[in-house]
């Protein structure tokens, strides 16, 4: 899995997508990454002496923190004052702005995640702290996620406590970073004043200067004074709509276009309501996975012997589990196969494409695998499923998922550009999934950093390469089979406006409604498959069958 932005001929926004479908997966994205190959555990010699406060050569380590780097053997220096979990938080964030790390830190620590995260805390502070347990890798994620979520809404209020713009304007960024951590602390977890306050100005005198310190004192408290006021600066919701919708976008902490366009075609109300749940908290999905046998209650077993609270979900092969997945990683249920990540929405989509014993299936645009994974083990041993992908890393860690699952004798990976392959391929399938790339609208709440990530104009470009992919996907349609078009967006442009578009380029297919194939509820009034984040409290995602006539 790459850190670093991919162009939109690569961009994969789906449901769930910062998890992945294998423990393996997240070693296996960063070695076929083509990321240099330095090590990320850089070490301070031994013998130097400590530079900062607090800071304290530690000849034994715990096991699981290497300290060898480029054949030598050196010992970190270890800052034992400092928060752990707030200086982590800090740099992952930095590294965030710059499209060097995804938000969600959800690894186990088979994959020496904890190293890693030390690695890029002594290079960018010049210290390290103590390794990462469960609980701060926990805390570090709730921080991370919520403040970037609320990152447009935390600005303003710094602005706002700063004396002048400029100073705002010019302000480091691993200070303002620390700042932003203090403003969510207090304004999202309620956590105590006096901790918030104490660990962030000790962070910031050291990893920075005791003026830095001062500083995050002198704002953090003016911000705690505002708040038991009830006095914290909000922008007015009046003016013209273009105003109005500035106003809501601070309030709510989202980009302008996004507020501008759904007030627009969902309502004030309803574009409320999906802000509101972009902003919560993340469930997460688990897929029991019935080819190696195992049932949901079997995982439900699973999940309390770990207690870990879950629900059972509308869909017979999912549970929902809110709070505990980095047990669920560590306990290794996916490695062992019995379970994927997977949200319903991305199931109901698989319900659309409706896999059959013996048929052939391609997958277009098929990494990281999830409805790859699901449809072949809807054939029960019988036929063939072909994961199509332009990202060959991906599809590598796709097909280690496969062998998890027992599924690496249905499914085959084919590695190039469809827009290629199409023109190229004389074979034709029983059923074409397009699950294409996309904006990525519905599944704003799991993707924390995406809301930023996007622009409108972005939609310009994904909608011409949709229609491209559509065009290229029907030419590997049977006579008589089904091209099934999805998106994780909730934007029309992106669904309705598309599958429209291309039976009129394409008259030779015939849009079928998805009815008996998922419940009414999940059914448009033009039988197209769609969820929606605030009616049905699942990832928002859109699914159309079109039929291809027999001549």
């Amino acid at each position: 899995m790459e850190a670093k932005a991919l162009p939109l001929s690569h961009f994969r926004a789906r449901a769930g997508s910062p998890l992945l479908l294998s423990a393996e997966a997240s070693s296996a994205a960063r070695k076929g990454s083509g990321a240099p190959g330095r090590s990320r555990a850089s070490r301070y010699d031994a013998g130097a002496p400590p530079s900062r406060a607090g800071m304290t050569g530690v000849p034994k380590l715990n096991p699981k923190f290497s300290t060898k780097r480029a054949g030598t053997s050196k010992v970190p220096i270890i800052n034992f004052e400092v928060s752990h979990h707030r200086a982590v938080a800090a740099v992952r964030l930095l590294r965030a702005d710059k499209g060097k790390a995804f938000v969600d830190l959800l690894n186990e620590k088979a994959n020496d995640s904890g190293e890693n995260e030390m690695g890029y805390v002594e290079r960018t502070l010049g210290f390290s702290t103590r390794h990462l347990d469960d609980r701060d890798i926990r805390l570090v994620t709730v921080i991370v996620a919520g403040t970037v979520r609320w990152k447009r809404y935390i600005d303003y209020l710094i602005m706002s406590l700063c004396s002048e713009e400029k100073v705002f304007s010019n302000m480091e960024p691993l200070l303002l970073q620390i700042l932003r951590i203090g403003f969510f602390e207090i304004l999202k977890l309620n956590v105590p004043a006096y901790a918030v306050v104490d660990e962030n100005v000790r962070l910031a005198k050291v990893a920075l200067r005791p003026g830095a310190g001062n500083m995050v004192n002198a704002i953090l408290r003016k911000l705690l004074l505002l708040k038991e006021t009830d006095s914290l600066p909000l922008p007015n919701i009046e003016g013209d709509d273009r105003a109005q919708a500035r106003a809501l976008s601070i309030i709510y902490s989202h980009p302008v276009w996004m507020v501008r366009r759904w007030i627009r075609f969902l309502g004030k109300e309803e574009a409320l309501k999906l802000m509101n749940w972009n902003n919560s908290d993340p469930y997460f999905s688990l897929r029991v996975n019935t080819t190696n046998g195992y049932t949901r209650d079997d995982l439900v077993n699973r999940l309390e012997d770990l207690q870990v609270h879950y629900e059972k979900s509308i869909m017979d092969e999912f549970v929902r589990i809110r709070e505990g997945m980095q047990a669920v990683l560590q306990a290794g249920l996916l490695k062992e196969g019995m379970c994927a990540v997977q949200d319903e929405s991305a199931g109901f989509v698989v319900s659309v494409v409706d896999p059959q014993p013996g048929e052939t299936i391609m997958d277009c645009c098929a990494a990281p695998g999830g409805k790859t994974l699901f449809m072949a083990s809807r054939l029960a041993g019988q036929g063939k499923v072909s994961a199509l992908d332009i990202n060959k890393g991906r599809l590598r860690i796709l097909m280690e998922a496969a062998k998890c699952h027992n599924l690496d004798d249905i499914i085959t990976d084919i590695h190039g550009d469809l827009r290629l392959y199409a023109k190229e391929s004389t074979v034709k399938y029983d059923k074409v999934l397009l699950d294409a790339p996309c904006s990525g609208l519905g599944v704003l709440s799991k993707r924390a950093d995406l809301r930023w990530n996007r622009q409108f104009e972005d939609l310009e470009e994904l909608v011409c390469l949709q229609d491209e992919l559509l065009d290229s996907a029907s030419l590997l349609v049977k006579p008589g089979g089904v091209l099934i078009y999805s998106t994780c967006s909730i934007d029309h442009e992106e669904n309705e406006n598309r599958v429209t578009t291309f039976v009129q380029r394409h008259p030779e297919f015939t849009p079928q409604g998805v009815h008996g194939y998922v419940p009414a509820e999940f059914i448009t009034d033009d039988g197209f498959y769609s969820s929606s984040p605030t009616k049905h409290s699942l990832d928002g995602a859109f699914a159309a069958r079109l039929v291809r006539s027999m001549h």
